[in-house]
């Protein structure tokens, strides 16, 4: 059984399943750079806090040796990790994994399985498109070329993803599908347990009540005040349309303000935990992401969609195009900033809801093992193969 090594920042609450699913199919080790506090980890939230799950069991780990002067802080050199050869060397690993190369400790890996002979395989989520200034266009065209040219593979999320590994001229042949997911049975189980339908019950006025969630961090990329004003512009014959938020940060004042002043019935939650999640999408009709292509995929959609909830993305999110092509009616998008076209998506939604049945085909698309499946078929490709 080939020995994958697998280099990233911290640990995150999206990949811990994903790294549990491997374990049982790979030898595995995940090196991690740094262990975030609760301050680091409450970056851009507004909050501090520490989530509720427990990341780092179920796979095997190594926190490395972070000698940056603030390991975690934010930014390329926070995380500066240069046991990470030895490291290598002393696991006797056959492949390495990275997760993308923004910071300092991924390219010391990379640099470090390459004079070690390792293959290195990359999985990232970044997507074609979007609009940067001249200077880092004519920087990347130079750059990434080269720097793609290092992975014996790579791992897409999605189609966006994939056009921006084939834009630099990265090799079709080399690239496996490895989708953006999360732990759907999670939330499938704990969705199940009633407590969304407990809220509306507590909260809403009449059965006819709708739902419509926000959830994440309040910060203008993420575009939540348009929610707001598109739920100001639903017709009344839907009767009374609550808008949900889950979430904090530097918006909250004014989301809460265009609120009250379109006479949108606004119920904020704050700041909610991972464990909690699956309640908060079961109370929603439907979970709406507006926000900019700086959103490279957005997996606040695939935890919706696990918990029975359909979702509206605008055509930036680096998912839409995945999410969206199963048909069914269960991910919707729209033109970004379009407030009418929002409209219109919540109005079709909420009149004629998507069964069950077309939500958890687009959930199911999108599953832990077809993730791990895509990683594995690029190891095997690779491990053994000349760097």
């Amino acid at each position: 059984m080939p020995r994958l090594a697998v280099i990233t920042s911290h640990p995150v609450q999206y990949y811990a399943p994903l790294f549990r699913t491997l374990a049982k199919q790979i030898d595995l080790m995940v090196y991690y750079a740094y262990e975030p506090s609760a301050t680091t980890q409450g970056k851009g939230f507004g909050v501090t806090f520490t989530w509720d799950q427990d990341l780092t069991t179920g796979y095997p780990h190594r926190f490395l040796t972070n000698t940056a002067p603030s390991p975690g802080a934010g930014g390329f050199s926070s995380s500066d990790t240069p046991d990470i050869h030895d490291r290598l060397r002393a696991d006797d690993v056959d492949a390495a994994l990275v997760l993308g190369w923004h910071l300092k400790s991924q390219l010391q890996g990379i640099v470090a399985a390459k004079r070690l002979g390792i293959p290195v395989i990359v999985r990232g989520d970044s997507q074609a498109g979007l609009q940067t200034s001249r200077v880092k266009n004519a920087a990347k065209t130079i750059l990434y070329p080269w720097l793609l040219r290092r992975f014996t593979a790579a791992c897409y999320v999605g189609e966006r993803n994939k056009a921006y590994y084939t834009q630099y001229g990265y090799p079709e042949q080399r690239l496996y599908h490895s989708p953006h997911a999360v732990d759907t049975s999670f939330f499938t189980r704990q969705a199940d347990k009633g407590k969304g339908t407990q809220w509306r019950r507590e909260t809403l006025t009449s059965p006819q009540d709708r739902v419509v969630l926000f959830a994440g961090k309040l910060l203008p990329f993420k575009r939540p005040l348009d929610v707001v004003e598109a739920v100001a512009a639903l017709p009344s014959r839907h009767g009374k349309v609550h808008l949900l938020v889950a979430g904090s940060g530097e918006l909250e004042t004014q989301m809460s303000e265009l609120a009250t002043a379109r006479g949108v019935s606004y119920h904020p939650l704050g700041f909610v935990n991972q464990s909690d999640m699956p309640s908060v999408y079961g109370a929603a009709d439907v979970l709406v992401l507006p926000s900019t292509g700086r959103e490279t995929w957005g997996l606040v959609a695939n935890e919706a969609l696990a918990s029975g909830t359909p979702v509206i993305l605008s055509n930036a999110c680096g998912s839409a195009p995945d999410l969206t092509h199963h048909g069914g009616g269960a991910a919707r998008s729209f033109p970004l900033g379009n407030i009418a076209a929002l409209t219109a998506a919540l109005e079709a939604v909420l009149t004629h809801p998507p069964s069950e049945a077309a939500i958890a085909k687009v959930s199911a698309a999108h599953s832990l093992d077809a993730a791990a499946a895509g990683i594995l078929k690029a190891v095997t490709a690779t491990a053994g193969s000349p760097t």
